[in-house]
């Protein structure tokens, strides 16, 4: 399989008191067909992750809402899967390329999170889990995140100093990107001493309430030249399910949706986990990324944390993992992560990432997780 990307617009993540989700999601989209050099008319169809606009604003209907704002009257679909919505949409739309109904397809993710309390977002993010089970009694997702860090700290020895180094990883590549809600870095003393969230998750292992929003158009291959001179290309793509509740998983240490997924994509690309250059992965909690970084095949299982004490996923390191700052210092508007995950490739392979800019790349990788793994999405992007 081959679809092109080409064009790519994004919003700066981070709290937004003057702009609602139509203005973020305008400003991304109209970022990307500038970038694209297309008119709007050549736009097929639209496929737009959002998580729960009717609880964060009280709108749905949004993939209409933002169709209407571009001026246009093609097919316009919502897409929801939790935080793994953005990378969801961005599947879609390359199904319906490859199906052959569509050429040219513009999708985007958006989320306006801030216009609640944190308690309210805290509800509204538990509808991904399961409601029965779960946030009945009481659980949040740095609680469920916790018990999977704790299950690793008892199994493989995992650290608390080993995931606050993926928060300080994080924010140093976060202090190089222009759009990251946090700029500022810290260091393993300030994560192991912030306020408890969930033990032992502090509240520097924890990924922001964000606004913001991203948009990618997609392109049929064999047109895409006819509009750059520098397409990404997306040459795989896997999504796979698991159980709504933690409990009822095989194991609490491996994000088995994450596996599946990530197979079917190296065996769609025709590659293997060593010839991807760098990663964004899915590290809404410190934790996270870790155990991403095993799911994805990038060390064995239960070493994660050992990359992180080589400093493997660093800038210059062996794989570097989550440039663009990641969910932790970029932020996370749950709708928005997968496509902003995919813009951070984007940039890299076409050797534009600037002081965060990894050397030679040419194969990147995005991992994008709804809920506490129920979904997962990968996509990988060459050259």
């Amino acid at each position: 399989m081959k679809v092109a990307v080409i064009g790519i617009g994004v919003t700066k993540f981070g709290e937004h008191w003057n702009k609602n989700l139509r203005e973020l999601a305008i400003e991304a989209g109209t970022k990307a067909i500038t970038d694209a050099k297309i008119r709007g008319s050549e736009i097929d169809s639209i496929y737009l992750g959002n998580m729960s606009a009717g609880r964060f604003i009280g709108q749905e209907h949004v993939a209409a809402m933002v169709s209407g704002e571009l001026g246009l009257s093609i097919p316009a679909t919502r897409v929801e899967g939790a935080c793994s919505s953005g990378g969801l949409a961005l599947r879609q739309g390359i199904l319906s390329i490859l199906s052959g109904e569509d050429d040219i397809v513009l999708v985007g993710g958006a989320e306006k999170m801030t216009d609640l309390m944190t308690d309210g977002v805290t509800t509204a993010l538990m509808g991904a889990a399961d409601q029965e089970w779960e946030a009945y009694y009481g659980l949040t997702f740095p609680s469920l995140y916790a018990m999977i860090a704790r299950r690793h700290m008892f199994e493989f020895g995992t650290t608390r100093e080993q995931m606050a180094k993926v928060a300080v990883k994080n924010h140093h590549n976060g202090s190089l990107n222009p759009i990251a809600q946090f700029n500022k870095e810290i260091t393993v003393e300030e994560v192991l001493n912030s306020t408890m969230v969930a033990d032992p998750l502090t509240i520097l292992d924890c990924s922001p309430i964000t606004d913001g929003a991203a948009a990618l158009i997609l392109c049929n291959a064999e047109l895409a030249k006819k509009y750059t001179d520098n397409p990404v290309y997306i040459i795989g793509s896997g999504q796979a399910s698991d159980t709504l509740a933690l409990h009822d998983r095989r194991s609490l240490t491996t994000l088995d949706a994450t596996v599946k997924a990530a197979q079917v994509a190296y065996k769609q690309a025709g590659i293997t986990v060593d010839d991807v250059d760098l990663a964004e992965v899915h590290d809404c909690f410190t934790i996270a990324e870790i155990v991403a970084t095993e799911d994805l095949g990038f060390c064995k299982k239960g070493e994660g944390g050992k990359l992180l004490d080589e400093g493997a996923t660093e800038l210059n390191g062996r794989i570097p993992v989550n440039t663009s700052g990641g969910l932790k210092a970029v932020g996370h508007p749950v709708g928005a992560t997968g496509i902003k995950q995919a813009i951070e490739i984007i940039l890299q392979l076409r050797g534009q990432a600037e002081k965060r800019q990894v050397k030679d790349a040419k194969i990147g990788l995005t991992h994008n997780v709804g809920g506490s793994g129920a979904t997962a999405v990968v996509h990988i992007f060459s050259r």
